[in-house]
């Protein structure tokens, strides 16, 4: 016996998880070439910002100009811990509330923007079930 009590056949296996893990990793989007980066963005769809409920273009007005925002972390760093947005570093992305009517907390909708400028990001995502997927906003 070795590794914690574990019989010796064990040890390949815990190495054959470790590596499954690294290129599971790779796989969903850890150090992401630009290609494929692009790629999984044109997967991810668009929405026309006319077609979006009027709260959400309501919040899309709002980033635009700078708020004031209703909710204290509206502006707040996204993490995309999802990973389903491109990959950029840290802080490069936003996220927003958007109303839901009849919601007695921030509900599920928000909209997510990325760029250098808050009022004038390159692009902007909706969400309307808590980052579970995502659909660039489009004019």
């Amino acid at each position: 016996m070795s590794f914690s009590g574990r019989p010796q056949w064990w040890q390949p296996l815990r190495k054959l998880g470790l590596a499954i893990t690294v290129v599971g990793a790779t796989l969903i989007g850890a150090g992401l070439p630009d290609g494929v980066a692009q790629a999984r963005e044109s997967t991810i769809g668009t929405v026309a910002l006319a077609t979006l409920p009027a709260q959400a273009q309501a919040t899309e007005r709002l980033i635009r100009s700078g708020g004031p925002f209703p909710h204290g972390k509206d502006g707040a760093v996204f993490g995309n811990r999802e990973r389903l947005l491109p990959a950029q570093p840290r802080g490069f992305y936003r996220e927003y509330t958007v109303r839901t009517p009849g919601a007695r907390d921030r509900g599920a909708r928000r909209i997510v923007c990325g760029g250098r400028q808050p009022t004038e990001p390159e692009a902007c995502f909706y969400t309307g079930d808590h980052y579970a997927s995502f659909r660039r906003i489009v004019q």
